[in-house]
């Protein structure tokens, strides 16, 4: 999804490491359904498989196992955990997981509001005029 230009990684201080943003192109490539599919894959070998969410050990095991992030500390962790925790129980569900994915990637959300306000206009252009 993304690949790091540096060796800067998300903390507290600094939540948005420099990076790739690989997602535009991947949902360009595999298309709504495809990425979102793919999301859910991601979450799928992040989550701990008792409890059906990403929580703080499941993803410090698996960000070292499957991402090969090793060298990621408790502290980065725990802020990537934060980052998209809206329900504040303290792991991220499938839900959850899919919006940061978004939220991370500018571009695809650039390119979001444009085909949203386009549909919008689209939908509701028509009607303004009429009135």
């Amino acid at each position: 999804m993304a690949t790091p230009q540096s060796s800067t990684r998300p903390t507290h201080q600094n939540p948005q490491p420099n990076f790739h943003d690989l997602f535009p192109a991947m949902a360009g490539k595999l298309g709504g359904e495809g990425l979102i599919d793919e999301l859910c894959k991601g979450f799928e070998l992040l989550m701990d498989g008792d409890k059906g969410v990403i929580t703080f050990e499941s993803l410090r095991r698996n960000a070292s196992a499957v991402l090969g992030l090793g060298d990621l500390t408790d502290d980065d962790v725990r802020c990537m955990i934060d980052e998209g925790d809206f329900d504040r129980d303290g792991a991220l569900n499938q839900m959850e997981f899919c919006v940061l994915m978004f939220r991370l990637s500018p571009d695809l959300m650039d390119a979001s509001r444009f085909v949203v306000t386009e549909a919008i206009e689209e939908e509701f252009g028509d009607r303004t005029h009429r009135h």
